[in-house]
């Protein structure tokens, strides 16, 4: 902290960047999932640097430019939403992480790439997803938070410690999941500030949820009185599926290695499943994992890859490059999902995070971390809910307000170093909820279902149709509809060129990509 005392280097805190992918089910009028495909103004998903598809073809995906200022980040995301508005056809973007009424699988359609080998693979992926984990769990939809520290943060923080002989690659990675582990320890805190998900609709199970162990709010949804994100429990992307993964944080190396691992091992429940039914491929590989990111972490080292490299080669040969938090609930009072107060508490919890002591994860911690999240994630707002810390039981919201207070100097520095009353603002925001339960967004989405006495697919309908109605009645400029329009257009001539270019068979090229290091 005292390298950037009083007003010493604050150039470097100013060069934190950001990205944020929103994801968005595309639904009818009548809560349901949409059928269409991929609307033909909004490019090629493939290829499009800004609005994609993630595992069905309904469920949008917005990806905002690398920024160093979180309003540029969060305006880039507001144009993407209105430009999309204008070119669903009447649809609305679901507002809620988990989904609206589903009709079986075969109301969920599986997200199409086109006949080139990367978009095949992109697909048959998602034919994996389907058959290991069920088509529902992938209609669920969150925010991912991207986050970087500037190498001038890094380079600093070296020449300040007993690491000068390190690489820079090197100490920049270590440092990364430094922030990792400490991120794994104090995440809990995330779920109870912006967990927004204690429903779920009753469609979202085979049975109805007969035996989901949730209780009944109405006719058609079920919830957990005090949960505050259904989203990250063991129905939604904290799975058992993934139990027997023991994927380590503690060095650049074993997590890839580790990862790697996984790609290789096979699995008897998936080969049970087969590789390919009557020519057709079911998924990319019979192992524990098909590809890296079938992994469902809470926050991931990551690097921008090259072109048909994988994820782990480019973290194993450059380094981490950032960090994606992947935990947060989208919330569904906020047009973007989240808001600028929250963006710059995440910036505030980030920095924490990289500061402080990150020691190793053993295994009776790491026990520990899982229970603290887990206890958060479905009964983080009981009344006295206690956590694990260091062994010894702890309030949560006692715990909560000794790690707002130790954030406090964070959020004073960066304020001072981007001229801004932001993020003590946010960390303000964050005490209160502490202080009154009542203010967190899991209750404030219970309240309003009980106060509008609606049910909860009519209140996200009612939300959706809100947010949609304030994008169109803030037209973007002439300039930048000509602009979205030209990188759609873009967008479909890439496409076209990759399944030109192509010059092996699928099969061959997919062996030679997992064959690769």
């Amino acid at each position: 902290m005292e390298l950037f005392q009083p007003n010493a280097n604050h150039s470097v805190l100013r060069g934190i960047c950001h990205g944020i992918e929103r994801e968005s089910l595309r639904v009818t009028s009548d809560a349901r999932l949409s059928q269409k495909l991929h609307p033909e103004k909004l490019g090629r998903s493939l290829t499009h640097p800004y609005i994609t598809t993630d595992y069905s073809e309904a469920l949008l995906e917005f990806i905002t430019p690398v920024h160093c200022r979180i309003d540029d980040t969060l305006s880039f995301l507001e144009e993407l939403h209105q430009y999309t508005c204008q070119h669903i056809d009447g649809e609305l973007l679901w507002s809620g992480s988990m989904p609206p009424l589903l009709e079986g699988d075969d109301s969920i359609p599986i997200a199409q790439y086109g006949s080139s080998n990367i978009g095949l693979m992109k697909t048959v992926y998602r034919e994996g997803l389907w058959h290991r984990y069920g088509k529902p769990m992938q209609t669920i939809a969150g925010i991912h938070y991207n986050f970087s520290l500037p190498e001038e943060f890094w380079d600093l923080l070296q020449q300040h410690s007993n690491e000068t002989d390190v690489e820079s690659r090197d100490f920049r990675s270590a440092g990364y999941f430094s922030l990792i582990r400490n991120f794994l320890r104090y995440s809990w805190l995330l779920m109870y500030l912006f967990g927004a998900s204690p429903v779920v609709s009753r469609s979202f199970f085979a049975d109805g949820g007969e035996q989901s162990g949730l209780q009944a709010l109405d006719r058609d949804s079920l919830y957990l009185p005090y949960a505050t994100s259904l989203r990250m429990s063991d129905m939604g992307y904290s799975n058992h599926a993934q139990s027997s993964l023991n994927i380590c944080y503690n060095t650049l190396d074993e997590y890839v290695d580790s990862l790697s691992k996984a790609i290789r091992t096979p699995y008897p429940p998936y080969e049970a499943i087969g590789l390919k039914k009557e020519g057709e491929y079911l998924q990319l590989n019979t192992n524990l994992l098909q590809i890296e990111n079938e992994y469902y972490s809470t926050i991931r080292p990551k690097r921008i890859a090259r072109s048909g490299e994988k994820p782990v080669t480019a973290l194993r040969n450059e380094g981490v490059e950032y960090v994606e938090v992947r935990c947060l609930d989208i919330n569904p009072f906020e047009p973007l999902g989240l808001s600028e107060v929250d963006a710059h508490f995440l910036d505030v919890f980030l920095m924490y995070c990289s500061l402080q002591n990150g020691d190793s994860i053993n295994s009776s911690e790491c026990v520990e971390v899982s229970n603290n999240f887990k206890t958060a994630v479905m009964e983080g707002r009981r009344p006295g809910v206690e956590l694990t810390q260091k062994g010894q039981p702890i309030t949560l919201t006692s715990w909560g307000v000794q790690l707002l207070d130790e954030m406090a100097p964070i959020a004073e520095l960066l304020d001072q170093a981007n001229g801004s009353s932001m993020f003590m603002a946010s960390l303000h925001a964050q005490k209160a909820k502490l202080d009154d339960v009542s203010l967190t967004p899991s209750a404030q989405l219970l309240k309003a279902i009980e106060a509008e006495g609606v049910g909860y697919i009519e209140l996200m309908m009612s939300l959706s149709g809100k947010h949609a109605r304030g994008f169109s009645e803030h037209n973007l400029s002439a300039e930048r509809v000509s602009y979205f329009e030209q990188v759609a257009q873009r967008s479909i001539a890439d496409q076209l060129a990759r399944e030109g270019n192509d010059k092996k068979g699928f099969d061959e090229f997919l062996k030679d990509y997992m064959a690769a290091d």
